[in-house]
């Protein structure tokens, strides 16, 4: 007879929090492998499920819509425009937001940051740090230029002692790094783990509404780029920041995924320094300092991160394949939409692209996910194949189709407006958008994408595409 488990273990995955009562290889729900481990289930001790888990609101009773009461809390600045931007506004008081990335991008360093300026300016601050120690942490802030505020330093991961610490001191913010090392000690499993996280993150969402103090919450990310934990850890939060950047740019990006309180896929940009962040108002500067201008392959896209016009170089190299299959890579692009934009250009434009290596390229790291990408993107591809220039002062923006045709883009005077205030005198757009005009800046409307080429390339001899010519 095979030795039974004790009934309060389980397996939980680590990918999507199911259950199973013995260990198997492959999670039946989600298909990850070695991804579950045992947990011991423990019982509570002298704590109540209403005592455990209510919110402690003063009411025991539903209320009526019209007859709740409203209150207006003014936001919380924290001293980082770029920040507050992709917030909306501000830090709401008794909001939880998390924030990931990749290790060593620096959310730590922009919470520290962050931490300082509210502490300067509104009241005491509590970082709890569980993976480093106070005198790292305070080496870090001396780097900051933080002097001596009122931020108060707690290397601590039981989260029933940084709630003690929080009843004492009544901080007007707390910062918890990282909830994957927070543990509660009504479980036994270990932290890190989808019992230990979910358990966390829910006392500490429960702690921010009762005491009406935002929390920030930094998330470790897996090797996937997703933010490792329960997927009920993103349910739980009122925000979701994801703070990217490539090592060898000193500038990053805070993209909000997920915001209760202010518009979702809002972005904010700043500049890594050793001194924090420092944030950059105009982007499209930043992205277009090292351009060159008429250079073959290199198109301007006027993007919208959010409620923002950002403008940005895509630059593609089409060269001979010298494998035996083609190349495709993209960074900053979908590399499917790529392969989707080349098959358009075989198919309607008489591109042979068959055996050649495509690259394209976002240039400054920033990663572009809308679909008004596609002409510029196009555009970049046709002018690297055959070698032209586009027409310098020239920006592009428009969404294309399988059949070859330019569909309209939302936000088109937005586009239009940032294109001329960085000196841009002529916008290739879909026709549905030529409506829009600007004083200092030639609008020219097209529905096929074979007619931007007309428009979009230098003067000089004919092109000929698969047989169709088509003059520069």
């Amino acid at each position: 007879m095979p030795k039974l488990r004790p009934p309060h273990s389980a397996f939980v995955c680590q990918s999507c929090g199911s259950h199973s009562p013995k260990w198997v290889g492959r999670c039946a729900d989600c298909g990850t492998w070695n991804s579950l481990v045992e947990e011991k289930i423990q019982p509570l001790k002298n704590t109540s499920e209403f005592e455990r888990y209510g919110l402690a609101s003063g009411s025991n009773e539903a209320s009526l819509y019209s007859e709740v009461d409203m209150v207006t809390t003014a936001r919380l600045s924290s001293g980082i425009d770029e920040f507050d931007r992709v917030l909306g506004g501000g830090i709401v008081p008794g909001s939880v937001v998390l924030i990931g990335g990749e290790p060593g991008i620096g959310k730590s360093t922009l919470l520290l940051q962050a931490a300082g300026k509210i502490a300067s300016a509104v009241g005491p601050v509590l970082y709890a740090s569980g993976e480093e120690s106070e005198h790292q942490v305070k080496d870090r802030g001396q780097r900051l230029g933080i002097v001596d505020p009122a931020l108060y330093l707690f290397a601590e991961t039981c989260v029933e002692k940084i709630t003690q610490q929080v009843n004492r001191l009544n901080p007007s913010l707390l910062i918890v790094d990282s909830i994957q090392t927070v543990f509660s000690s009504n479980m036994q499993a270990a932290p890190g783990s989808i019992g230990q996280v979910r358990e966390a993150a829910t006392h500490l969402l429960f702690l921010a509404k009762r005491k009406n103090i935002p929390i920030f919450l930094v998330g470790h990310v897996t090797k996937d780029g997703g933010l490792a934990g329960p997927k009920v850890l993103e349910h739980v939060v009122d925000t979701v920041l994801y703070f990217e950047g490539e090592r060898h740019h000193s500038h990053r990006v805070v993209r909000a995924i997920k915001n209760r309180f202010g518009a979702v896929s809002e972005l904010g940009v700043g500049e890594m320094t050793g001194s924090g962040l420092n944030p950059v108002p105009t982007p499209s500067r930043l992205f277009l300092s090292d351009r060159t201008t008429n250079l073959p392959g290199s198109g301007v896209l006027s993007s919208i991160e959010g409620s923002r016009p950002i403008l940005v170089e895509i630059q593609a190299l089409v060269t001979s394949g010298v494998y035996g299959t083609s190349r495709r890579m993209t960074s900053g692009i979908d590399q499917q939409r790529l392969s989707l934009l080349l098959a358009v250009l075989e198919k309607r434009a008489g591109l042979n692209l068959t055996g050649e290596d495509v690259f394209v390229n976002a240039a400054g790291g920033l990663a572009i996910h809308e679909p008004a990408a596609d002409l510029a993107v196009m555009a970049a591809v046709v002018s690297s194949f055959r070698d032209r220039g586009i027409r310098s002062g020239t920006a592009v923006f428009g969404e294309g189709g399988l059949g070859g045709e330019v569909r309209g883009t939302p936000h088109a005077g937005l586009r239009i407006t940032a294109a001329v205030h960085l000196g841009f005198v002529r916008c290739v757009v879909p026709e549905a958008n030529s409506a829009e005009q600007e004083l200092d800046c030639e609008v020219i409307g097209v529905t096929q994408a074979a007619q931007a080429w007309e428009v979009l390339f230098e003067c000089g001899s004919p092109l000929f595409i698969g047989g169709a010519r088509f003059s520069g």
